[in-house]
């Protein structure tokens, strides 16, 4: 009988071991077919963009550059003023990153420290602007910045831009679960609310300030709508639209050049994707505890 026992308890736990490893298999292959999908279009573009013309043209694609052609990067700063283009985004996402963050802190130190009158209801009408998309605020905002003459130039790119909802409420959910005591012991030490701020609750939600930072940044790197509609000139556009313009190479007619065009747009991504990797673990930490 015991022996039954033990050869039933074996075959269990062989079959379960069985299970296990299986369902270890097909998750490391959903989880490498899912990276493929992802990680695919970059490595096109790359590829893409060391190309010649007519091997991009080929009926049949080779994925991987018969010969490396890096002039493809040169010619892209010959025939458009790329260096501009990056200097510009850089301005201007800087600036909307600087203005959102310090914007986002203090609004959500009040609405999860702060004692007034409508403190939730106004949180209410903020969370209800998560909902509302930019196109349906882009005309009366277009005639307003048209109006006050700041059609291409760098405070009509970044004030339509300072203030972010969600930003606002990631830190404020942050921020909520700070304990109290630990602002009554700054209070005691003669700390006013900018020395709480700066010297507590940013320090201690560090992982989520940062995480709105890198977000700040990327969305502010990658923006195309509203710098599109906004400038009208080189002298003010940003990397995202001026890729768009890399086909107008010759007397502004469209051509074939796509491996420009993928010079230009890996150019354009290499800031974010290094930001990113350096600050990953701490953007999952923030992730995860404004959740």
């Amino acid at each position: 009988m015991s022996e039954t026992i033990v050869k039933n308890l074996g075959k269990n736990y062989l079959a379960a071991a069985r299970r296990r490893r299986l369902r270890a298999a097909l998750q490391t292959f959903c989880a490498l077919l899912l990276t493929l999908i992802v990680v695919f279009p970059l490595y096109w573009m790359l590829i893409s963009s060391l190309k010649s013309t007519d091997e991009l043209l080929l009926s049949h694609p080779t994925f991987f550059p018969k010969e490396l052609h890096f002039e493809n990067y040169s010619a892209v700063f010959q025939k458009f003023p790329m260096g501009r283009f990056m200097l510009n985004s850089l301005i201007v996402t800087t600036a909307c990153t600087i203005i959102q963050v310090i914007t986002g802190v203090m609004a959500a130190y009040a609405f999860s420290k702060g004692q007034f009158a409508g403190r939730d209801l106004l949180f209410t009408l903020i969370l209800g602007a998560l909902m509302v998309p930019m196109q349906v605020t882009f005309i009366p905002t277009y005639i307003m910045v048209s109006r006050l003459g700041w059609m291409n130039t760098y405070i009509g790119l970044v004030l339509p831009e300072a203030v972010s909802a969600y930003f606002i409420f990631m830190l404020r959910q942050n921020f909520k679960a700070v304990d109290e005591s630990y602002l009554d012991a700054a209070r005691v030490d003669g700390m006013g609310r900018a020395g709480m701020i700066r010297n507590v609750l940013v320090p201690m939600c560090k992982p989520t300030v940062i995480t709105v930072t890198v977000i700040a940044f990327i969305n502010g790197w990658n923006s195309y709508f509203w710098p599109k509609m906004i400038t009208t000139t080189d002298v003010r556009r940003t990397i995202a639209v001026g890729v768009t313009y890399l086909r107008q190479t010759f007397s502004g007619l469209e051509t074939s050049n796509y491996n420009e065009i993928m010079a230009g747009a890996v150019m354009g991504i290499v800031p974010i994707i290094l930001l990113f990797l350096i600050l990953q673990k701490y953007i999952m930490t923030g992730m995860s505890k404004a959740a």
